[in-house]
């Protein structure tokens, strides 16, 4: 394949990229409307703003410091899809660069998006240790994976 349709919609890796990573965002975009859900209905809120006009100060600043652990376990797991999928993201697209096998490319993608799933099911259920760890540990070693073929695709030029 030549290089400048590796980033064209004939390129199958290409393809499948652009849809783990859609479906990746939207599962992040659901995360975080899923937050505000369970802040609005635990009366938890992260800003005394938020409560509305009318409630009592001393009750907002109280909700605001009180806390919820239900609400603590969203929040977490809401930023931890922030802090892996945005990195998964920039790599899954460099990674198209190096032009790899397209089933090896796709098993990437397919693992990390099954194992970001799996970790936001773990945190949310909760579902006990280690799953949420595997969840991660495997996201992290798929992108690691795809970086080190990076870098040595460049490292050859």
């Amino acid at each position: 394949m030549a290089e400048s349709s590796l980033y064209s919609l004939d390129n199958e890796v290409f393809r499948v990229y652009l849809t783990y990573a859609v479906v990746l965002v939207l599962k992040m975009f659901f995360i975080a409307f899923y937050t505000s859900f369970v802040r609005i209905t635990k009366k938890v809120y992260a800003n005394k703003e938020d409560f509305g006009i009318g409630y009592p100060e001393e009750k907002a600043k109280e909700r605001i410091s009180k806390g919820n652990d239900r609400v603590e376990r969203v929040r977490r797991c809401h930023l931890n899809d922030l802090e892996n999928i945005p990195v998964f993201l920039v790599i899954g697209l460099l990674y198209v660069a190096i032009n790899p096998v397209a089933s090896t490319a796709i098993l990437h993608y397919r693992i990390f998006t099954a194992a970001r799933f799996i970790h936001n099911v773990a945190y949310l259920l909760p579902l006990p240790q280690p799953c949420r760890a595997l969840g991660f540990t495997t996201g992290v070693l798929v992108t690691a994976s795809m970086g080190i073929q990076i870098l040595r695709a460049a490292a050859q030029f």
